[in-house]
């Protein structure tokens, strides 16, 4: 399944996306790979390059951002998260 074809999931699936998504940014949300899971390659190498390249420096404020994101994924339901982050490709936020 290519990224663009998210309609043909299940709220199953769906979950379970918007589960490992959620924890991976509040958990390794500094190195952008929560958005890595979701398809939006650039937006984790902005994320991962900002991260490295300022020597973890900046890391604190991805970290934050990814913790932010973690959370809002986590308490959306499926159909919420899968409209907006899976059909819709809303990046940031």
């Amino acid at each position: 399944m290519s990224n663009g074809d998210w309609s043909a999931l299940d709220l199953t699936e769906v979950s379970n996306k918007k589960l490992a998504a959620g924890l991976l940014g509040i958990f390794l949300g500094s190195f952008g790979i929560h958005k890595f899971v979701l398809g939006y390659t650039k937006a984790g190498l902005i994320m991962l390059l900002i991260t490295v390249l300022t020597c973890g420096v900046a890391g604190f404020v991805m970290g934050l951002i990814g913790v932010i994101e973690g959370i809002i994924y986590l308490t959306q339901t499926p159909q919420e998260f899968k409209t907006t982050y899976l059909e819709g490709r809303k990046e940031w936020f």
